[in-house]
């Protein structure tokens, strides 16, 4: 446990955590905006966002802007869950670099190569278990 810790801890002084948190903290905030382009916060949940759309008059509205409201509303909510993921993803990665634990896989607990945090900054696993 100690080698572990010794090696660990050798890691973590060598990655560049400030660059990363730099990166991390400037797609946080293009993301952010990007959310308040197609949701809003959810007030009931904090920390979650919602899809939004026009707010028309549906019953002196003319069908097909009914329609038309609907589609983008629907397209408004499937990019902000996956902007959503993201952004948690994100503030995963900036709580673990708060912590010191940043660039360590969920999984395996082993070091993350540097070209993937390259890659993706927010990354939470290693090349070995991108996939889990």
């Amino acid at each position: 446990m100690y080698i572990e810790r010794l090696w660990y801890y050798k890691y973590i002084m060598t990655i560049d955590t400030q660059k990363f948190k730099v990166q991390l903290e400037e797609e946080k905030k293009e993301l952010e905006i990007s959310l308040e382009d197609v949701g809003q916060k959810n007030p009931a949940i904090p920390g979650d966002w919602e899809g939004k759309a026009e707010n028309i008059d549906a019953e002196k509205s003319d069908p097909i802007d009914v329609a038309d409201n609907i589609e983008e509303y629907e397209t408004n909510t499937a990019v902000t869950s996956e902007l959503e993921v993201r952004l948690k993803n994100i503030n995963t990665a900036l709580d673990k670099i708060e912590n010191g634990k940043y660039g360590t896989c969920r999984v395996c607990k082993k070091e993350i190569e540097e070209d993937r945090l390259e890659a993706n900054p927010a990354a939470q696993t290693c090349k070995e278990h991108i996939n889990d």
